[in-house]
């Protein structure tokens, strides 16, 4: 497994913990119910484009703060967000949170763990 910074790892414990997490179990009912919500790839470009969740949108965190709104224009939307193991994305959840996105999630484990789990990937 991958050891992160430390710095990096404290600011994404102060972010969870202002955010809520959901699991890729979970994520995967919703997704075999039909809900309704924007599942967001936060990763890098050149992640995505090796694989993704089906019916994922693609809004890097690099650009997110500035492209959410013009995507997602409604803060009362339901929105899932992943990266590749779920640090990133709870960053991003927390950024969207502060930006007056009211229903948002991190996806513990990430897109990592929806693979390690044998769940449906779509290609580039």
């Amino acid at each position: 497994m991958k050891r992160h910074a430390e710095r990096f790892l404290n600011i994404v414990d102060d972010a969870k913990s202002r955010i809520n997490e959901i699991t890729i179990d979970e994520v995967k009912a919703k997704v075999e119910r039909g809900d309704t919500f924007s599942l967001v790839d936060v990763r890098e470009e050149s992640e995505w484009k090796k694989g993704h969740i089906p019916n994922a949108i693609y809004i890097g965190k690099g650009v997110i703060e500035r492209d959410i709104e013009k995507i997602i224009t409604n803060t009362e939307s339901k929105i899932i967000l992943y990266c590749g193991g779920g640090f990133r994305s709870a960053l991003a959840a927390d950024s969207l949170q502060k930006m007056g996105y009211l229903d948002v999630s991190s996806m513990d484990g990430g897109y990592g763990g929806w693979v390690k789990a044998g769940y449906p990937v779509k290609e580039g």
